[in-house]
Parts: C-alpha cells; structure tokens; sequence
C-alpha cells in the first residue's frame, strides 16, 4: 500500500502516476511532487543519517533550505550526491538513494559515533589526533578520511552537457512570491525588460502553500492568472527552476537554471543546466524568509519539521507528514499549520505555545505557556515530552512535530559584497541592512514585509522606484496585512544536546563549549563549531546559534553580531561552472584560416595556445617526421614556401600620437618611422626584463600594425591597454586587437617576389627597388580585394607577409599553391618555421622566457639611450648588466652526428660538472638540414668573447655529454645578403 499519507487538493497531476525507487524500493508519485513529498505521501520518514554521529534524520523543510534531506541521485556515470529530495522534481523513473551510511540507512554501524559524542564535541579535531604523530599519516587521516564526506562520486565522466549563456534586462527580480510577481507585474506592464527568476519550477512562492485569498480568489489562483498575463507580455521573460546564485560586481547576477533535472532522459545535444550571467540595470531582491527551528532535547528526530513545511506539503502537494501532528509555537504562524492540517482531516494533538496569552482554539487542545522538552522514537518520532506551566509534564503521541520560531528574511544575496544585515527587534531577526550591492533593492518578506500584502505593496513600490516608473501605480489587489505576533524563543533551557544545524551535528552544548573556550567572535564560532559551515549555509541554524552566544556573553544579539555570506546561494555542480569546457573543449580551440585546407593535404597539427597550427606536412613515403619537416626547409631555401602565421598578435595602433606611444612601449625608437615602413622592435617589461619582440608596420601618419608572438598576443595587447590608460592618459591613441581580423601567410625563398607577383595586382610595384627590405603598404591582391604587404623575414631568406581579412584566408591558402606549383612551392609548418628560425638565430618564446634581458639576448644596443621607455632605467641595473652576463650564442656538436638537447648545460672542457660551474644552457635545439647537423641556441656566460670555444654540452639527468663548439647564432646567411636581395 503506498501513498497512505495522501491529503484531498494540492497542486497535482493526480490523473498521470509515476514511478520512482528510493533505497532499492518501489514508489508511486504524482506529477508536481517533489522526491521529499512523494516519500512523506508513501510515509517515509527516515532519509538520511548526520555527518558527524550518523543519527536518523528525516526532513526538516520543503526548500533549499533543507539541511537533512540529501540523496544521491541517478545511477552510473550519471550519479549525483548531495542533492535535497526537497527541490528534485518527480519524474518517471526518478532513482534515489540515501547516502552517508553503511550498510543500510535503518542500520547504520557508523551511529556508534553517537554513544562518544562526548569525545567528539565542538573542536575535537584540534585537540584529538596529535599524539603519537607518526600514527596520523598511517593511522588518523586514512580513518577520517573514510568517515567523511556525506554521498559519494561515481569516479566516471559525466555525459551530460552544460552551457553558459549571457542575457540582459533593465530590472531582474529575483524570486516569484507576491512581491516578485507584483513587481514584475508592474514593471512589466510598463514595458521594462523584466527577468523573473525562482528556484522553483512552480512559480508563486508561499501562495502556493497558503490557504490565504487575494481579491478574494485563492491565493494560488492569483499567483496562476499573474504568471499567465507575465508569459504573454513579450518583454517579460519567465525563468523557472532558475536560481540566482550571487550578485557580483556592475550590477552582474550569476544564475543556475536547471533545464534538464526534471527530465528522465536528456535530449540529444541539450545542456542539463545552464550558467547565465545576467547583465542588469537594478535588481530586485524578492528571495521571501526562511521560518526558524527552536532547539530542545532531541529536536532532530526524522518527523520534526519546520511548522510552515507541514503547510506547503499539505496545502501544495496534498500531503500529511503523518496522521498526528502537534506544534511546538512562539507565534501566531504555528497556529495557522494547526488550523490549515486540521481542516485537512489530520489530528492535532496539540499546539504547544509558549506565550501564556496564546491564541485558543475550539478545535483541538492547546497549552499556552508550554514548552517541547524531549522526544522519543529512534528512527521516527513517536511521543514528545512537554512542560507545562505549572512545573508538571505531559507525554503526547504525534508522528510530526511542526515547529515554528519565527522568520528569517533571506538576507544573503544583500551580502555578496560585503554588506552587513541589520537587526529588527519587531522580527527578532535580520533584515538588509544600508549597504546593498549596486542597483539591488529588496522587496517582501525578505525586507521584513511579512504579511502578503505588504509583501505584495512593497513589490510595486520597489519595481516602481527602481526604474523611476512614476505613471505606474497599480491598483493593489486586497490581501490578509496581519500584524507579527510573537514572543522571541530561541530554546529550551536545562538542554544539551538539542540540535542547531543538524546537517554538521551542532548543538547547543557546542556553542555553551566555543564560549567556555574563549572562541565567541561569531566568526571564531562559526570555524570551531562549523555552525552555519554545512551547504545550507546556515539558514535554519545561524540565528539560533547566535542567540545563544548572545545570551551567553551578556549581550544583545546586534552587539554579537552576525556572520555574512558568500556566493553560491545554494550549491551548484562544479560541471555548471565549467559548461562545455570539458575534455577536448577544456579551451576554445582557434583554427586558423587554412585549416581546412591543411586537414585535407593531411597536416599534421600541434596546440600552440589555443590555436590548432600545421606541424609539418607528411607525403606519402615519409615515415619519420623529420624526414617532412627537413624537406619543407631545404624546398623553401631553395625556391619557395609557405607558412601560416595568422597566430601572431596583431594589434592595430591609431591616433596622432601613435608613433610617440610606441616609442613608449618599445626600447628602441619609432618616433621618426617613416610612412611605408617597418621597424623590429624589443619590448621590456617594467623591471627591464625582455618581455616581446615583434614588429610595428607604419601604414599611414597616424596608424601603426603592431605584431607580437603568438605565445604572447595577449600578454602584450593587455600591457599596451594599460600603459594607454594608466601611464599615457591623456595621449591620442586606441588599440584594437586585428588578429583573428587578418589572416596572414609568411612566404619565404629566393622565389617568393616571382610567386606574390602572380596574384598582387599589377600597379603595385614590389620590386627590391621600390619594396625593400622592411618596407610594407596596403595593395590589392586577385583583381581588387584589399590586404596589406609586409617585407619582413624571420627565416633568413627573402621573404614577405601578405595578410588579407581573415574570411578569404583559405581562398589566398589556395591561391598560392596554384600559383606556385611552377616554383614547386611547398607549404611549411611550425617545425620548420622553427628549425629555419634557429638557424638564423631569432630568439623567440624559448628564449624570452621572462629572465632574459636585451644585453643576454644581444639587443643591448636596441635599448635607446636618447628617450625614455618602459623598463629601460631599470635595465641598467648594475646586477644586469655584469661583465660575465648571459648573451646569446649558437651551439654546434664538434661530431655532426651528435645531437644538441634544449635544457643541457653548458660546462667547460675541464672541471666539475655541478652547478657551482655552470656556464650557461642550451634554450632552442634543432637538426639543422642546411648543415647536415644539429645545433642549437643558448645563453653563455660572456658568450660574445667565447665564439670558437670548445666546451661541453651535459645533461645528467638524460647522462649525455657531448663536446660542441660556440659559434654565432646566425648559422645561415650571416651577413643577410638573402633576405636584402
């Protein structure tokens, strides 16, 4: 027999059953429910057990401010701990199971923790567990480490998609109670872009759990034609089973929407959940308040339940706790789940108050002035203990306990930027205190408005201030405006064991023990108890908690002061945060313009960053890649070739003062660059130390293209931006970054002017006369289409490079390699593009590896001693510039068939081989297939005086030593007569 807890009404499908498993077993449910009221409806009590000493524990809530209520969901790789049966909606074929508990959940063997709670109390941890401390690596941790933890991961990939999205409103209210949905309402009538967000995935908040009326219709019917009237207003957007989960800086909301957790099967390519970052103009916070337990004697006990959640399972989901309910009170609202049950046809057994002037009622017993001092019933409640007024007690039988301590205003989003929560004597609790985050106001009950109408005026008053709407004041539908009647109750006294955040086992007892201790800062109470610590972040347990230090201390609970919270509002899976940067698209993947074409002449492709670049390119009969990579060097020296290079940074400087920036950026001078020209150019970093080299083309007067290596296109880009803003404000200059704008193709060998002269049209003149060496102009290539040309060679042979937009990359690709078949041109990639590099003695990112400076790299004499630039004073620090410095040679093997290793170091023929005689270390290695050998560059102690010495080359951690000789580091064409010609 299931579902024997099952009530008349409710907001479910009662047409359409669903099947679920809890625990292995075998369950019916109803569209609407959620796991928590399905199981409540099947009458099951006991979900899960505690961290700390494993005690049964069953709900406490019906929101995500549950702190008991956790399972694991799914099964396999799709596995998920640690989620609140409270908040899962049903669907068909839902698995769950409880977890935090061996080997069964009425059985758990770990609950003997609770028979040494008193070895196990508030810090224990920092006392036990010391001595003999050889015993903690072999013994300690591996236990504790076995214990803790509450579910367990499936230690497989997750299937499942994620997402990130971005969207943007002129005002985005967070929560969808009468304030949320008033406040929408209005500013949605008014024609604001409007974002309405709620965790839930019915929307209307506490209407859906109250018997109340509004325009004397029910208050779920109104929260119902409100919701229908916002879905047709197109602009009003209406997110559901979204939760905001932090309010970050410029009015920035992160957002968890859940599109795919309702869902028995995933649809194929959809996310599960998406990330959105809404961008707003004003917020408004409408997140409602959470109801406080009071503590006592063993108030965890499964069937012990926040007196509110009795009636949103009641009045919501057509569901009773169980057949007998008492509640324990301090206001008028626990009476209001007494009456609301008793209309239902469940048995009151009593309402337990404890004002002497509590409110009577006709239809079952109440005692004033009583108060809750224990319970019985080990895996469920069965009985309670009450004292009475007169010193006598009672023993009352119930299956439920509601019970009601007042309200706290769900303040923690206020907090998010470090503002303070305020304390309201009226409420006894916390309200949003001055300092909001930008553009956030607060509506409802989470601004202390407690009543719905209140709740429901506040909303318009503040969608209205909000966005300055001053035509726009709706006609307020009538509401239930009763006043807060309560007397402040925090727990029982004489207890000791009487739970305040049963999710981290923190009791009374702990927090009397942090006080004793010396430990009452909240802050120090909160670390040496862990109260508020657990993923509820203390919403049902904070405030208690305080009040105790409060009382403890002497002092008012404003003057112990409160905690503050952070982002996330609720736990979110790391999987959302990261979206679909996983596994292969852990970072976006660039590809460069002729990617598609060097997939089909079957390159090989290598990360450089985040882009994809061509390697080499194999044909067939090569078995070895060096045997790839050394024909695409020799076919490019001899005749022609082709690399893609649309990787480096290109940065576009414009402005009349353009030329005086760079002069700033860079050591050396571009002041005086003339119109039509290049200039290579060294940038240090502040302390003077190499930070990138590149080039800067001079187009026009006022416009420069400034290249960077691809390792550092960002790196420079962001360092630019700054000097522009922080150092030269009040130069006339911009920078935007081009390089994803132009692609870009090197071409390089005695044949490259014979090949670009066949595609760039024919009144562009790029002879050696009239396009020399360092030279570069905007021309037109194939009949008009606009590019610019760049008489620059990092090879060592003639060459060019011809950028077009980024869009015709692949047709250029092409368009070359037609061309060029009579010059049997070849395309090449980066290995060679290195190997030729090397062999002409570029330094690049090996090399400018953030130690290095001009004088190690033999640019000294690019540091300008006639301007001033960034880091030039401070690379004439005297330690950098030292007679024995670093400075960058080439290294040759004496044995042309040994091999030069980037990493080895450099010894002398001579001596120890250790650090004490270090000379210095090999930084870039290749074969070079010009000279039929390996070499190398390096940076060499005084290495400009020691070219034809002989030393040797060690790496003990490979046990190589080979002898080698330093020579220059221009192996090829040292006198560059190729590359002028």
């Amino acid at each position: 027999m299931t579902q024997v807890n099952r009530l008349n009404g409710g907001q479910i499908d009662r047409n359409t059953t669903l099947n679920f498993r809890f625990d292995g077993r075998s369950y019916t449910a109803h569209p609407g429910d959620t796991l928590a009221s399905a199981l409540l409806a099947n009458d099951v009590r006991l979900i899960g057990r505690s961290f700390k000493y494993h005690r049964p524990r069953g709900l406490l809530t019906a929101g995500s401010e549950e702190p008991n209520g956790l399972v694991e969901l799914r099964s396999g790789a799709r596995k998920e701990p640690n989620t609140r049966a409270t908040t899962i909606e049903m669907f068909e074929g839902l698995e769950a199971r409880s977890q935090n508990r061996w080997p069964s959940l009425k059985f758990d063997a770990l609950a003997v923790n609770d028979m040494f709670s008193n070895f196990l109390s508030a810090g224990f941890y920092y006392k036990t567990f010391m001595w003999p401390a050889v015993f903690w690596e072999k013994l300690y941790e591996p236990t504790i480490r076995r214990a803790a933890g509450l579910g367990s991961l499936s230690m497989q990939e997750d299937p499942d998609e994620y997402d990130k999205g971005f969207r943007h409103c002129d005002l985005l209210i967070i929560g969808a109670g009468p304030a949320g949905l008033m406040a929408a309402l209005t500013a949605g009538r008014a024609g604001s872009d409007v974002i309405l967000a709620d965790e839930d995935f019915a929307l209307g908040g506490r209407l859906n759990s109250e018997t109340l009326t509004i325009d004397d219709a029910a208050a779920s019917d109104w929260a119902a034609q409100a919701v229908a009237e916002l879905s047709a207003l197109p602009n009003v957007r209406l997110m559901p089973r979204t939760t905001v989960i932090g309010a970050f800086d410029h009015g920035i909301y992160g957002a968890v929407e859940r599109t795919g957790d309702h869902l028995p099967s995933l649809p194929a390519g959809k996310p599960r959940q998406i990330l959105w970052r809404i961008y707003t103009q004003k917020a408004l916070l409408c997140a409602g308040a959470t109801e406080r337990p009071i503590a006592f004697e063993n108030n965890d006990r499964p069937g012990i339940m926040t007196a509110s959640s009795l009636r949103t399972y009641a009045n919501r989901f057509g569901v009773a706790a169980s057949q007998r309910v008492a509640v324990f009170t301090n206001n008028d609202d626990g009476h209001r789940t007494a009456a609301d049950l008793h209309a239902k046809g469940v048995k009151i057994t009593a309402v337990i108050d404890v004002r002497k002037d509590a409110p009577i009622s006709h239809d079952y017993e109440v005692l004033q002035g009583a108060q809750v001092t224990n319970t019985k019933g080990r895996l469920g409640l069965s009985f309670v203990e009450v004292a009475l007024p007169d010193g006598s007690t009672r023993t009352l039988e119930c299956g439920t306990l509601g019970v009601s301590g007042g309200w706290n205003p769900n303040v923690h989003m206020t907090c998010h930027q470090r503002g303070r929560p305020a304390w309201d004597e009226t409420l006894a609790a916390f309200v949003p205190g001055a300092d909001l985050p930008v553009g956030m106001s607060v509506a409802g009950a989470a601004n202390g408005d407690m009543s719905t109408h209140g709740a429901l005026r506040s909303g318009a008053e503040a969608a209205i201030a909000a966005l300055g709407l001053t035509s726009a004041k709706p006609d307020l539908p009538e509401a239930e405006d009763a006043p807060i009647a309560q007397t402040p109750f925090w727990y029982v006294q004489g207890c000791k064991r009487a739970w305040l955040d049963q999710q981290n086992d923190v009791t009374v007892k702990d927090v009397r023990l942090s006080y004793q201790e010396g430990f009452r800062s909240v802050e120090h109470l909160k670390r040496y108890t862990t109260l508020g610590m657990a993923t509820d972040q203390g919403k049902t347990s904070n405030i208690g908690g305080l009040a105790i230090m409060a009382e403890l201390a002497g002092k008012s609970i404003p003057e112990t002061g409160t905690t503050i919270f952070r982002p996330p509002y609720t736990p979110v899976p790391i999987a959302t945060f990261a979206g679909r940067m996983k596994g292969k698209e852990f970072h976006p993947t660039r590809l460069t313009p002729s990617h598609h074409w060097a997939e089909e002449r079957g390159a090989v492709f290598v990360e450089v960053g985040n882009w994809l670049r061509a390697q080499w390119f194999p044909l067939p009969g090569e078995t070895h890649w060096r045997e790839s990579v050394d024909r695409e060097v020799r076919q490019t020296r001899a005749s022609v070739g082709v690399c893609d290079c649309t990787t480096l940074g290109k940065i576009d400087v414009q402005g009349t003062d353009a030329a005086a920036f760079l002069n700033r950026v860079y050591a050396n001078g571009f002041a005086k660059l003339a119109v039509g020209k290049t200039r290579y150019g060294l940038m240090l970093r502040e302390d003077g130390m190499a930070m990138d080299d590149g080039t800067a083309a001079r187009l026009a007067e006022d416009h420069f293209v400034v290249t960077t290596t691809t390792a550092n296109a960002v790196v420079v880009y962001r360092h630019m931006e700054f000097v522009r803003q922080c150092l030269c404000p009040d130069m006339d200059v911009q920078l935007i970054s081009t390089t994803e704008g132009w692609a870009q193709y090197a071409v390089a060998g005695p044949n490259s002017r014979k090949l670009l002269r066949k595609i760039i049209d024919p009144e562009f003149d790029i002879s050696n006369e009239a396009f020399p060496f360092m030279a570069c102009g905007t021309i037109t290539v194939c009949g008009g289409l606009r590019a610019r040309l760049f008489r620059i060679s990092f090879s060592g042979e003639l060459a060019f490079e011809i950028a077009v937009p980024s869009r015709y990359g692949d047709a250029l690709m092409r368009r070359l390699m037609a061309e060029g078949e009579e010059f049997d041109v070849v395309p090449y990639g980066t290995e060679a593009l290195g190997v030729m590099r090397v062999e002409k003695g570029h330094a690049a990112g090996s090399e400018l590896n953030g130690t290095t400076t001009a004088l190690n790299l033999g640019m000294g004499r690019m540091v300008s001693k006639k301007k001033d630039s960034i880091g030039s004073t401070l690379s004439e620090r005297e330690a950098l510039n030292q007679p024995d410095a670093l400075m960058l040679v080439g290294i040759k093997p004496l044995e042309p068939e040994n091999k030069v290793t980037a990493g080895g170091h450099l010894m002398n023929t001579d001596g120890p081989v250790d650090a004490a005689h270090d000379q210095g270390y090999v930084t870039s290695a290749v074969y070079s297939p010009i000279l039929n050998s390996s070499i190398g560059l390096g940076l060499l102690k005084n290495g400009g005086d020691r070219l034809g010495e002989k030393m040797r080359l060690v790496s003990p951690l490979t046990d190589l030593t080979v002898e080698v000789e330093i020579v220059s580091a221009h192996f090829v064409d040292p006198e560059g007569e190729r590359l002028r010609g």
